[in-house]
């Protein structure tokens, strides 16, 4: 792109887990009472990639700047980052949830979309969580509904009622 500076480029925000990541194999942890969330995140490096998100993050780097929302806790930074790099997907900055906030991730990332959007058009928000994307359109944002993965009651159990996804 000639002439746009990455500053004035829109932005394309991906959710991770259920989005580009496949948890499937590590929702046993979450299965459990009391939930394993040590083992849940730990097992995270291991999470297969998804071949339709993947590709639409690839699509989207094209003419958007990829950043990617997560509700994983902030201390999973260096796992995440090593993880989006062994995928090869677009460089982008990572928002991830502070290691002591338990808010639904429909809380959480929708104060952060708000604040993306404040200074650049946020063009979609790709996210598997459906309260996430219902909030998302009801402020106004385009939604793109990451149904590519297998469900899990858990995990949205997880999200929604202890903040931790």
């Amino acid at each position: 792109m000639v002439g746009v500076t990455q500053k004035s480029r829109p932005l394309a925000v991906f959710d991770l887990d259920n989005t580009l990541a496949d948890t499937a194999h590590r929702q046993r942890f979450l299965e459990r009472k009391p939930r394993d969330w040590e083992a849940f995140f730990a097992a995270a490096p291991k999470d297969p990639p998804l071949a339709a998100g993947v590709a639409l993050a690839r699509e989207s780097a094209e003419e958007c700047e990829v950043i990617y929302l997560t509700g994983r806790p902030e201390r999973c930074r260096r796992d995440t980052l090593d993880w989006l790099a062994a995928q090869g997907l677009p460089e982008g900055r990572v928002f991830m949830r502070g290691n002591g906030d338990r808010r639904p991730a429909r809380v959480t990332k929708l104060e952060i979309l708000r604040r993306l959007a404040r200074d650049r058009e946020v063009r979609v928000l790709v996210d598997d969580d459906e309260l996430v994307c219902v909030d998302a359109e009801r402020a106004g944002f385009t939604v793109v509904r990451a149904r590519w993965a297998s469900s899990s009651e858990a995990l949205k159990e997880a999200q929604e009622g202890e903040g931790r996804t």
